[in-house]
């Protein structure tokens, strides 16, 4: 018998398999060495290995789990971005202009704030804000250029504080979100005699696609009504301040999937801004909102995890839509704003976690020989793994398969029962994993189409768990909560062909904390191609596109809080390519606990009562409870997370 050897294994079916192409941007791809890396500036071939970062990060004393963000990605997104709505006005000859505006609430940590202005200051980008702590972090960071635009539930104070700021020559434009805001906005106004600047998000007919749906549409949470909307307009007529409307807003969700529903949503909002300009009201921005999406996985068929076009699509569609009825209606035409939170911010940023361990139902057969007294049952089971490792037979194989799977509830049935011993389950069940491997090999290596429901069942039970170092509540919270799917794969090793089923599981206590969706070729998939690993050894996976949302949104389920992070830019003269800007330390013990009104000092008290009462007691000695004290103030200080080195 010729047992079929696998095809030969390249980089570039490492880079097909784990879908690198589709969402990896032009960042992310694999280098001769197996190793992931990353070319995060825009236009220039400077390559980074992904390891290389790790281990500089681990020697300036950062610890596993890390972010890594590569700064220069932001920059490179949103020069992208501007250059393709730029590439759009010139071939569609629009007489305006688009500013992007980053919504700082993907990402409110000041450094990517920070970079994406610096990197949008030839663009003339803006930000945007929707909280009152947004609002006071935002404003002393931004210049008297720079457009803020305000959303969100404004109450009488922040309305001040957007008043305060235009009498300082700041651009702040308070969004108007529901009908009383604007009232409270014109009551401050008059009592500042001052003439404010205001927008307003309208609700708009044309609903968004993908989960975020419910942002736009009539039924959306925020935005005015036409009646609404004309009222308002009235209003400012009346007073002679019909100039004050700068702006329209329109917003159908966090990751458009369709870009059809896009282009109405446009049309609709620009034959209202035609009807205010013909009407003599000066509208000088349209704001089509966010939602301009990112592709997660290679799966078109889940819009939460993909999208139908690209950025010069998106681009076109605004600037010719809008162009299109301007001219219809002979206004001129407007100055674009986007608010592209999620497609700036979340390359630049993954996530990199240790394997500690793995679960392999299948583990190593025990090649021990029968034990004595044996009820028959075990026999039949020598049989079933014989004949799986002896044959290719389709047929023959599934029935070696079946008699096993009934061979093994026959032997739990016999244990309940209490007609075999321990040594004899153990020696069974090692025989049917082993006969599951065996036929499960076979009948894949078959390719057989479609695939028999058995090979399905035994790819269920022969999936590893592999047990990483992280929280996914912490870290990935979109997937536990909204089945978000992110990009996983093995960070090294992969001029090796992965030989394992895995899924990725967490520290947490909680069924829940596991990876169960991944991008795997173009399809979206409930595991993981992995490589085999050995206890101790390091293996690195990383999860990517982490930048938007996630590091905002994370909990703190189990303690596990805030990971270590290091801030990265490429520049060719350094060692590797890169240069580590920053290294910022996770929340220690201590931090986390007294979170949770746990505090240091009480803790630390109540330890050495208990530790005193015990060597009072005669329990231990007083030079052994100083040395437990002594080891347990000493974690407070440390990381929330395992430490990934192992007793030898």
């Amino acid at each position: 018998m010729t047992t079929q050897q696998p095809p030969a294994w390249s980089l570039d079916d490492a880079q097909t398999m784990y879908a690198m192409d589709v969402w990896g941007d032009g960042f992310f791809s694999i280098n001769d060495k197996g190793n992931v890396c990353v070319k995060p500036i825009e236009g220039m071939d400077i390559s980074v290995d992904i390891n290389d970062v790790i281990a500089e990060a681990l020697a300036e004393g950062s610890t596993l789990p890390l972010i890594l963000r590569f700064q220069d990605i932001i920059s490179s997104r949103v020069k992208r971005l501007n250059r393709k709505f730029r590439e759009a006005i010139e071939g569609a000859g629009y007489e305006g202009v688009y500013r992007s505006i980053f919504p700082i609430k993907v990402n409110q940590l000041q450094e990517v704030v920070a970079e994406v202005i610096e990197a949008g200051r030839e663009f003339d980008i803006g930000v945007e804000c929707g909280s009152k702590a947004e609002l006071m972090a935002a404003l002393p960071m931004i210049g008297s250029d720079t457009l803020m635009l305000c959303n969100g539930v404004k109450d009488h104070v922040m309305l001040t504080m957007m008043l305060n700021a235009q009498q300082l020559g700041q651009q702040v434009i308070p969004i108007i979100e529901k009908y009383s805001e604007f009232e409270q906005l014109m009551i401050l106004a008059d009592q500042r005699e001052l003439k404010p600047r205001l927008g307003v998000r309208v609700k708009l007919n044309t609903r968004g696609a993908g989960r975020w749906y419910e942002s736009g549409g009539a039924r959306s949470k925020f935005g005015l009504t036409v009646p609404e909307l004309v009222r308002l307009v009235k209003i400012l007529e009346k007073r002679g301040q019909g100039d004050c409307l700068e702006l329209l807003h329109f917003h159908l969700g966090s990751q458009i999937s369709d870009i059809q529903v896009l282009r109405s949503a446009v049309k609709e909002i620009t034959q209202i801004y035609a009807d205010l300009v013909l009407r003599g009201v000066s509208v000088k921005f349209l704001d089509v909102g966010g939602g301009l999406g990112v592709n997660y996985g290679g799966d078109y068929d889940n819009p939460e995890s993909s999208i139908n076009y690209g950025l010069r699509e998106y681009a076109n569609v605004v600037v010719y839509a809008v162009k299109e009825i301007c001219d219809e209606r002979g206004v001129p035409v407007p100055t674009l704003l986007s608010e592209s939170g999620r497609a700036l911010t979340a390359h630049h940023s993954m996530l990199v976690v240790p394997v500690l361990g793995v679960h392999r139902p299948d583990s190593p057969p025990m090649h021990d020989e029968t034990p004595p007294d044996s009820p028959s049952v075990v026999s039949r089971m020598e049989t079933a793994y014989e004949e799986a490792r002896s044959t290719d037979v389709t047929g023959i194989l599934l029935e070696c398969y079946h008699d096993a799977r009934e061979a093994r509830e026959e032997a739990d049935q016999l244990m309940r029962l209490g007609y075999m011993t321990l040594d004899q389950l153990a020696h069974t069940d090692s025989l049917y994993w082993s006969t599951c491997r065996e036929v499960l090999q076979k009948l894949a290596a078959a390719q057989l189409t479609p695939p028999p429901t058995e090979q399905l069942e035994l790819e269920e039970q022969l999936t590893d768990l592999y047990l990483c170092d992280f929280s996914v509540f912490h870290s990935i919270i979109d997937h536990w909560a909204i089945q978000q799917v992110f990009p996983v794969m093995p960070l090294h090793r992969l001029q090796e062909r992965p030989d394992r089923r895995a899924q990725v599981v967490d520290l947490t206590c909680d069924s829940d904390g596991k990876i169960d969706q991944y991008v795997h070729g173009h399809s979206n998939t409930s595991w993981l191609p992995l490589h085999s690993h050995k206890h101790g050894d390091a293996y690195h996976i990383g999860i990517f596109l982490v930048g938007a949302y996630q590091e905002i949104l994370g909990d703190a389920h189990n303690l596990l809080g805030r990971v270590d992070e290091v801030h990265v830019y490429a520049k060719e003269d350094e060692t590797g390519n890169f240069w580590i800007e920053e290294t910022l330390k996770g929340i220690c013990i201590k931090d986390m606990l007294s979170q949770v009104q746990y505090f240091p000092n009480d803790l630390d008290r109540r330890m050495s009562e208990l530790i005193r009462k015990q060597i009072n007691a005669g329990v231990i000695k007083a030079a052994e409870g100083t040395r437990i004290l002594n080891n347990y103030t000493k974690r407070l200080d440390e990381s929330t997370y395992c430490t990934t080195e192992v007793v030898r």
